[in-house]
């Protein structure tokens, strides 16, 4: 199923359909400042593993991400973090940004890397904003690769749908998507390192 929502003034009753799914343990694609992101719920276990098989992953190994609503819950999903962290988060988010932080226990265990560190989007999409907030919980987010091997991420969500719509039980056409996933910056150090350059420059 595929179903459009406009990013400048999301559909509520759009909202509330994909939360439904949401909550009911479904797996989503949907449009975020950069590419594609394939989500769910972070407390349905069964749809983590879902997306998982989706992108052949195994969920112990990889470095899962989620999206929150805004940075007032940072402290529900991780440990306390320094001023300098927050000012840096405050300054560049919403935005292209995926900032690693030191998970605390309120993380399913499956979605914490082996450092016990976890990824935190917010991303300037408000359809995506949307989502997260009337849910209530954080989303998962990995993002969408194409099947073609000469590109990197498929842009167009009706060519998602025709590839990946079989597999998920939503697709979002929220326009077309970039081709540059976000930029990586891993604040669980001494410093402050980016880990992947991506879309976003971050400002100090």
């Amino acid at each position: 199923m595929i179903r459009k929502i406009y990013p400048q003034n999301p559909n509520p009753q759009e909202i509330d359909r994909v939360v439904e799914i949401l909550r009911n343990g479904g797996v989503i694609i949907y449009p975020t400042d950069t590419v594609y992101g394939l989500g769910c719920d972070i407390t349905k276990g069964k749809a983590i593993d879902r997306i998982a098989q989706i992108k052949g992953i195994d969920p112990e190994k990889t470095r899962f991400s989620f999206i929150v609503n805004d940075l007032s819950h940072l402290s529900d999903y991780t440990k306390p973090i320094n001023n300098q962290v927050y000012k840096l988060m405050k300054r560049n988010l919403p935005g292209p940004f995926t900032f690693i932080l030191e998970a605390n226990n309120n993380v399913p265990k499956i979605l914490k890397s082996k450092k016990k560190t976890v990824g935190i989007r917010i991303p300037d999409n408000s359809i995506i904003q949307e989502i997260v907030r009337v849910l209530g919980n954080p989303i998962l987010t990995t993002s969408v690769h194409s099947g073609d091997t000469i590109l990197d991420y498929t842009t167009d969500p009706e060519l998602i749908h025709e590839e990946m719509g079989h597999r998920v039980d939503l697709v979002i056409d929220g326009g077309f998507g970039n081709n540059v996933p976000s930029t990586i910056v891993d604040c669980t150090g001494s410093e402050i390192e980016i880990i992947r350059e991506g879309l976003g420059v971050l400002e100090y």
